[in-house]
């Protein structure tokens, strides 16, 4: 899988026939649409919502619809290229970086900040947990208030 922390060491020619053979897979066109969505999102450090992206991405490619963003992304998940991020509000976020890590978000100003936490990656999850059944990811979301935000309030 690729990563957001990846994308250096893959060049450009690299993403695209990963993301060419996922479609293969997945029984899809390879569209520019598709390609730009996902390009953005990798290259994305802020986990932006459907909005955002559509709006980055409009000067390049005016007649790009939101609904087509909606629907790239939703794709894209189910397939496993990218994850969509627990925010405690109504908009989803996304990211494209699928390596094992966690998230903070900030209850101020809505930031996603991302961490790591081996030794909870690590851990054995509890008999009850792996009875109910095949666990495939284990993310935590923590929410709370930012560094900067709080420097902001004093």
């Amino acid at each position: 899988m690729l990563s957001a922390n990846n994308e250096d060491k893959f060049s450009s020619a690299g993403i695209t026939e990963y993301f060419k053979s996922v479609c293969s897979r997945a029984g899809l066109k390879t569209t520019r649409q598709r390609l730009r969505i996902y390009l953005e999102l990798l290259k994305a450090g802020d986990h932006p919502t459907a909005e955002i992206l559509h709006s980055r991405l409009r000067p390049e490619m005016p007649k790009l619809s939101l609904d087509t963003v909606y629907r790239a992304l939703a794709t894209f998940e189910r397939e496993g290229m990218i994850r969509r991020v627990s925010t405690f509000k109504s908009q989803a976020r996304y990211d494209a970086d699928m390596k094992p890590h966690h998230h903070f978000v900030c209850k101020t100003c809505g930031a996603v900040i991302d961490f790591d936490w081996p030794s909870f990656d690590m851990k054995a999850l509890p008999e009850e947990v792996s009875g109910l059944g095949s666990v495939s990811d284990r993310t935590v979301t923590a929410s709370g208030v930012c560094r900067r935000c709080l420097v902001k309030k004093d």
